[in-house]
């Protein structure tokens, strides 16, 4: 079945409920497919400016360490597909066999995270009903009193699961598996789309509370914000919309479903 009228009946719209509308898609480039597929075909017109890149820690040896010693784990906690993928390109290097990991009680933090879990053959115990921090937290909290978890996680993130899981009585480690910067190639992109009315978006996404500081980081902190006159900010849930208020700047639309369909919704419907 064509991804175009999938994406149209799933959202409830018609195909070119979009059309004449420029979207900023700011995802990293090896990410930004999923968003604007959905986003063309609705009709939309996306330009690709990536806010967040998508590199390795500047060392594995945390994780590696911890990944050597798996099976004294109770359970393993992913909060992204990044994360998923980082951990088993480390299992790979260091010719550990992912099956030791069936043993663990696995949880997800959405279902982008646990598809590509399943990918590898392994089964998610949890998915919380919200996909954010606080909602993992409810979902964990009567499971992993006296037992040890390890979460993997980007370099910086809110310490909200880890925080909240100790105070349940859980153990729990905490290992990078990958970082993220602001791209210096997307700067002076975004400046010449932003001071181009002919070209400028109609709406700029933020798929996450990177994405919403690295904008301004790429911007610059002389930046005009009068070039954000008339464009609608996008947010995919109310952490990155949290940030984006706390930056100084306004949300104009806010996913009700923390996903890149919900995301799509909730442009589609503003």
């Amino acid at each position: 079945m064509s991804v175009i009228p999938s994406v149209a009946r799933d959202v409830g719209l018609k195909m070119n409920h979009l059309h004449g509308r420029r979207i900023l898609v700011s995802r990293a480039r090896e990410q930004a497919s999923e968003l604007s597929s959905k986003l063309r075909a609705l009709g939309a017109e996306v330009l690709e400016i990536p806010f967040i890149e998508i590199r390795p820690p500047r060392s594995f040896q945390k994780l590696d360490n911890a990944l050597r010693r798996i099976q004294q784990y109770d359970w393993l906690i992913l909060t992204s597909v990044n994360g998923v993928k980082a951990l088993f390109t480390r299992l790979e290097q260091l010719a550990i066999a992912p099956q030791q990991i069936r043993e663990l009680q696995i949880a997800a933090i959405g279902p982008a995270t646990r598809a590509a879990i399943e990918q590898q053959g392994l089964k998610v115990t949890v998915v919380p009903q919200e996909y954010v921090a606080e909602s993992v937290v409810r979902s964990l909290r009567a499971k992993v009193r006296g037992k040890r978890a390890l979460l993997v996680r980007a370099k910086v993130a809110r310490d909200v699961i880890p925080r909240r899981l100790r105070e349940a009585g859980a153990k729990v480690d905490v290992v990078e598996a990958y970082e993220t910067i602001a791209p210096k190639k997307s700067a002076a992109e975004l400046k010449r789309v932003l001071a181009d009315p002919a070209h400028a978006p109609h709406v700029i996404t933020f798929t996450s509370s990177s994405t919403a500081r690295n904008f301004l980081a790429l911007l610059g902190a002389r930046a005009n914000r009068s070039v954000l006159d008339g464009i609608k900010l996008a947010s995919i849930g109310p952490v990155t919309s949290a940030t984006l208020r706390d930056l100084g700047l306004r949300v104009d639309i806010e996913a009700r479903e923390f996903t890149m369909q919900g995301l799509v919704k909730a442009i589609a419907a503003s």
